[in-house]
């Protein structure tokens, strides 16, 4: 979907809906199902993870995005801190693979249909595909990321998305 600079964010939200997002919802019939702890935090539309963190007053060192990147041409997510990049060559290290780049928006678009494009959970094992978390996230007490749309976050406990996820925890990201 695209949006003009003058068109309103209500809109958006409400096209959302028309065309079929229902974000968050898998997701959060995941974490009820398991009785985990979360908190859903609505926030005005914005699509940078600087922009997230600073509509959602979440600290930039709890917020995380996921990263599509494809290893050995098999698509993953990468889960690292909102300000982090990527290292490529860690990023082999840990998965033990040939090649890793990342993935162009073509080629996810339709994997993830109840999310906003760049929106997507770093739930992978919903969708039947391997994530790596940045072993810094593990340091935290808590995590919050995209719940499925570009207006709404999710926080719990780390230690909980470890736990539902089963991420493979390596260090593949800088400042």
């Amino acid at each position: 979907m695209t949006r003009t600079a003058t068109e309103p964010a209500t809109r958006v939200t409400a096209q959302r809906f028309e065309e079929g997002f229902m974000p968050a919802q898998k997701l959060k019939k995941c974490l009820d199902s398991t009785g985990i702890k979360y908190v859903t935090i609505t926030h005005s539309l914005a699509y940078t993870a600087q922009e997230i963190a600073a509509s959602a007053h979440v600290a930039g060192k709890e917020l995380a995005k996921t990263v599509m990147v494809k290893i050995d041409d098999k698509m993953a997510m990468a889960v690292l801190p909102a300000a982090f990049k990527i290292s490529f060559d860690l990023m082999k290290k840990a998965a033990g693979a040939a090649n890793v780049e990342l993935a162009n928006e073509q080629e996810f678009k339709d994997m993830f249909p109840e999310s906003e494009l760049g929106a997507m959970p770093p739930f992978g094992n919903l969708y039947g595909m391997e994530v790596f978390v940045d072993e810094i996230l593990s340091q935290d007490e808590e995590i919050a990321f995209n719940a499925g749309s570009h207006t709404e976050l999710i926080k719990l406990a780390y230690r909980d998305f470890e736990r539902l996820v089963k991420p493979k925890a390596a260090k593949f990201s800088a400042r």
